[in-house]
């Protein structure tokens, strides 16, 4: 009983953390080095992420700077960003790499809080597909005779306040995204 609940628990807090390095990778009009993190640089034939090659830092609130350790691979990284879906396009002066990031609009703002809202429902239906599967071990071992009536049914409870525990976690990572990107 308490392996299952243990392996429920793990798989929620995968799926918390998991929505929390997704909505850190979704600029809010703010210089985030996490925008960053999904793109890779092709340095000498082999993907490489750009905080490898690179200082990545926030310079003023709408800027980010790229400090390759690697001069030559200057054009490769403005290259790789301009190619990916951020949708900002680089400066290059030979040394530094600078990303400016335009202020949102009213509207983009919305889609963005549509978006996250949509990725943070999703997630609470996988910590209840986590419950519905845990419930079902659960079943099964009162059915093979491992556990008794009442285990099965503390054991629905603690199922039950993980459940809740996660899911309140989600909307919490999700309120703090969506005043993130609200905010002017």
């Amino acid at each position: 009983m308490k392996e299952v609940l243990a392996n429920a628990e793990e798989r929620m807090k995968k799926c918390v953390n998991t929505l929390s390095d997704e909505f850190a990778s979704i600029r809010a009009g703010r210089a985030n080095p996490a925008v960053l993190d999904k793109i890779k640089v092709d340095y000498y034939g082999t993907p490489t992420a750009i905080n490898q090659l690179a200082a990545v830092s926030v310079s003023e609130a709408r800027i980010l700077t790229i400090q390759p350790w690697d001069v030559s691979v200057c054009q490769a990284i403005e290259k790789a960003i301009q190619t990916s879906d951020i949708g900002i396009n680089p400066q290059c002066d030979g040394k530094i790499i600078r990303i400016t990031f335009p202020p949102l609009t009213e509207e983009r703002r919305r889609d963005l809080v549509k978006d996250i809202s949509k990725m943070a429902e999703e997630r609470k239906i996988t910590i209840r597909n986590i419950r519905r599967d845990a419930l079902e071990k659960l079943k099964g071992m009162k059915k093979n005779s491992e556990l008794t009536e009442d285990e099965l049914k503390q054991a629905e409870k603690k199922t039950q306040d993980l459940t809740d525990k996660y899911c309140k976690q989600v909307d919490s990572v999700f309120e703090k995204k969506q005043k993130e990107i609200l905010e002017i």
